[in-house]
């Protein structure tokens, strides 16, 4: 057991005399004390100022000054990791290769979006969780008995919380293998929506009514992601059971080429468009498919333009059907009547010839009149030949 050493008063009167301030306010006097020794030279008021003033405020711009460095390194880890995320959003690879560019570029910026949020998080936690540490050394707590209690507690959680460790866990492995991202339509059970946030414990997700569902990761078992690599704009155009197959099969694929070709869709429209012919076969129809291979999340608006430029395009080609028979009957009609005008007038030289024949079955107007010539003619041959 150690000595215990008792100042004598004559001692502690030889010191405050020899120096009054340290007496006072001890060997390193704070600034509140000094002033207050400077003021007051009173013993007792020194005290109050260190015990009650000083140490408080002394330990409150400690914590101030600890919290103001824990913000400016969280801004500055955000800053760094916006800068990563971006870049890595923004880098392209080979230009050259546009198919892998348009596939891949709105899955990488999704996947950085979302890297990016729980980078930030995580580091806003780690930041500030060592700031609270510091911070509480700060305030006289021993952390030895501290640290222990939350190893503990860190146990107790891992046996009692396993749903939540399990949430944990299946979040960190979804952002690894890069299942889903903000975005992304997926599929979850019965539930189908955009990803509008990702996080370590659950996916919030908004369906096309407007719903938003909150998701624990630990409870998804399978997800079906519609937005990720390519999708494909799938029509089914029925037209009439009669119809040439080939023609039609032509005219949806003369129609879906020229989509394709324009500038608009260029960077839609990844692949040439394919007429993947007849699909089903009823009594009334026929039904065609067409398909075209686009990018994430633009099947649905390529599908609707594409139904349309196919019913348009089967319109005109049906017009045009029509009215070249019409064209092509009307020349036939023509023609029968040229060709009974021309067997008239064949008739009514006949009838020239022939006499009689020709005025018993006048075949048009000239010959009617040929034959009523005819007619007057014999009436006048008539008494002559009386007479003789």
């Amino acid at each position: 057991m150690l000595p215990q050493v008792v100042a004598h008063p004559q001692v502690l009167a030889a010191l405050a005399a020899k120096d009054p301030l340290a007496a006072a306010c001890g060997q390193n006097p704070g600034i509140a004390c000094r002033l207050v020794w400077d003021v007051t030279h009173s013993v007792k008021a020194a005290d109050l100022t260190t015990v009650y003033f000083a140490g408080p405020a002394q330990l409150v711009i400690r914590i101030g000054y600890v919290v103001l460095i824990a913000v400016v390194l969280r801004l500055l880890a955000h800053r760094a990791i916006g800068r990563v995320t971006s870049t890595a959003a923004r880098n392209d690879g080979d230009s050259s290769d546009r198919s892998r560019t348009l596939l891949f570029r709105e899955r990488r910026q999704q996947r950085a979006a979302a890297l990016g949020a729980i980078l930030s998080n995580a580091a806003s936690v780690t930041i500030f969780g060592i700031a609270a540490v510091i911070i509480i050394g700060d305030m006289g707590l021993n952390l030895a008995p501290l640290l222990a209690s939350t190893a503990v507690l860190g146990v107790a959680i891992g046996f009692g919380a396993q749903n939540l460790v399990q949430d944990f866990l299946a979040g960190i492995f979804m952002l690894l293998e890069d299942q889903y991202g903000v975005g992304d339509v997926i599929s979850v059970d019965s539930t189908t929506g955009t990803v509008e946030g990702v996080s370590l414990r659950i996916t919030r997700l908004r369906d096309v009514n407007g719903v938003v569902w909150h998701v624990r990761n630990g409870t998804i078992q399978k997800a079906g992601n519609e937005s990720q690599g390519w999708a494909r704009a799938v029509v089914d155009f029925p037209v009439p059971y009669h119809q040439d197959i080939p023609l039609v099969r032509q005219t949806m694929m003369q129609a879906a080429n020229a989509m394709w070709q324009e500038s608009v869709w260029q960077e839609v429209i990844l692949e040439k468009p394919e007429v993947w012919g007849v699909q089903e076969l009823s009594s009334e129809a026929v039904l065609m498919r067409v398909t075209a291979r686009t990018v994430p999340l633009r099947q649905w608006e390529v599908q609707r333009e594409l139904m349309e430029r196919l019913k348009i395009a089967l319109d005109a080609a049906g017009d045009d059907a029509m009215g070249g028979g019409e064209q092509a009957g009307a020349g036939a009609i023509g023609g029968g009547e040229q060709a009974g005008g021309g067997d008239d007038e064949n008739d009514g030289g006949g009838d020239e010839n022939n006499g009689e024949a020709g005025a018993v079955v006048p075949a048009g107007p000239r010959a009617l009149a040929d034959a009523r010539t005819l007619a007057a003619a014999e009436e006048d041959d008539a008494p002559g030949s009386d007479a003789q």
